[in-house]
């Protein structure tokens, strides 16, 4: 297959079961077909793999890897994907969450049509047994490295960028690992940009986000004071603005 506009999507899995198998389904049913899947599992203990192989065998262009041992993060499985992705496209998708048919016909279309590097969509959100309800999380309409040293509003699971942005960038092993890697590509002076649609259904953890408010702050003053060295007065106003913007997302 000619990699010309070929969309490399790149898919940690561990422990996922069959829920794996709804994730893939909504690749397959995508409206644009010029793609590559590949899964990396991180040494699964039950059947992930099993239904991975399965449909490895009926289709070509999924493509399966696993770690050696088990990292606890979805940052190793990632980069192993991008080293091993072929298309000038990667996009992102996690083994429970899904994608909506249009999601890589309609931002190829939309990156080409303005000449973007890195694209993103609004979301749905669903619970973790799969209800959903119409409870839609709009993001900002572009992203520069400032805007998301407020508060990050790039869903990983919404993103496809140009491959050579990945170029010298790969995700660390370090908490909020997604965000952390497009602060790296957006501090080179890109801007990310919104479709303005949504394209794609999240599925939230079993325990509530909201029982964790101090394991995110900590993680988001991590990531500001010493991972991207902001000195300490404009990181508490960052901080500040995080708190706001985090208490309406997570609401919905």
């Amino acid at each position: 297959m000619n990699n010309e506009n070929m969309i490399s999507i790149v898919m940690p899995s561990f422990n996922v079961g069959g829920m794996i198998i709804e994730s893939i389904n909504s690749v397959l049913n995508q409206t644009y077909n010029k793609w590559e899947l590949l899964i990396i599992d991180d040494f699964s203990s039950d059947n992930t793999l099993s239904f991975v192989e399965e449909f490895a065998k009926q289709d070509f262009r999924i493509r399966y890897f696993s770690t050696n041992q088990n990292t606890g993060s979805p940052s190793q499985p990632r980069n192993i994907g991008i080293e091993k992705a072929k298309g000038d496209y990667i996009a992102f998708l996690d083994s429970d969450d899904i994608w909506l048919p249009n999601k890589l016909e309609e931002q190829l279309a939309f990156m080409q049509e303005h000449g973007y590097d890195f694209v993103y969509s609004n979301y749905e959100k669903m619970s973790w047994d799969g209800k959903r309800e119409n409870r839609i999380v709009k993001v900002k309409g572009s992203s520069s490295y400032r805007d998301i040293l407020k508060t990050n509003e790039i869903p990983c699971l919404t993103v496809l960028l140009r491959k050579e942005l990945l170029k010298d960038v790969r995700f660390k092993s370090i908490p909020k690992e997604d965000y952390a890697c497009w602060l790296d590509i957006l501090k080179k002076g890109y801007t990310a940009y919104n479709t303005g649609k949504v394209h794609a259904v999240y599925r939230e953890a079993k325990q509530s986000r909201s029982g964790n408010k101090f394991k995110m702050f900590r993680e988001q003053w991590y990531i500001l004071r010493d991972v991207e060295r902001v000195k300490f007065f404009p990181a508490l106003y960052f901080l500040a603005i995080y708190a706001v913007r985090g208490f309406a997302k997570y609401i919905i």
